[in-house]
């Protein structure tokens, strides 16, 4: 009987993942510079839950595997509207210089926004919205505005449930 070799079965991720940017940091000491790597990564499993994280090693598939774990520690739940199509509503986030805006669109828009907000909004599971990216177009500003605008994000049911009101009177 012939064996084969043991493998572990892979389960499936969880989330998906998207490298948003990669940076070469230096430190400079006596004896030169020190060259480290500093990764931006992305996650979502296009279903309204995502995250991002950061990571910094000497090499790149190091400083992405630890952005990796550090997004996948830092996930949330995004309030979405017409069957997760969209966004409940207007919203600006900030951070540092930089804003983004986020607007709700009509059926077969799609996502209108570009580098790091589009990745953000695809890993949630938008397919409609418009967005522009105002100020600095730094990648970690603007992903962690883009959060910022997300988290931000209220649904009519919440909304009614906090003011203690009938959705009805809140439309």
């Amino acid at each position: 009987m012939e064996r084969k070799p043991f493998r572990k079965a892979r389960e499936p991720k969880e989330f998906d993942d998207v490298v948003v940017s990669i940076n070469r940091v230096s430190k400079t000491v006596k004896g030169g510079r020190r060259m480290r790597f500093s990764a931006l990564v992305v996650v979502g499993d296009h279903k309204g839950r995502v995250g991002f994280g950061m990571g910094k090693a000497a090499e790149v598939p190091d400083a992405i595997k630890k952005a990796t774990e550090a997004a996948n520690k830092n996930v949330f739940r995004v309030q979405l509207v017409d069957d997760n199509r969209t966004v409940p509503h207007l919203a600006i986030g900030k951070h540092g210089a930089s804003s983004v805006m986020l607007k709700p669109a009509a059926p077969g828009t799609g996502v209108i926004a570009g580098g790091a907000v589009r990745s953000i909004l695809e890993l949630a599971g938008i397919s409609d919205v418009l967005s522009k990216v105002i100020g600095s177009r730094t990648p970690v500003n603007v992903v962690r505005a883009t959060f910022d605008a997300l988290e931000s994000m209220r649904t009519v049911n919440q909304i009614a449930k906090i003011r203690e009101k009938k959705i009805a009177d809140i439309r």
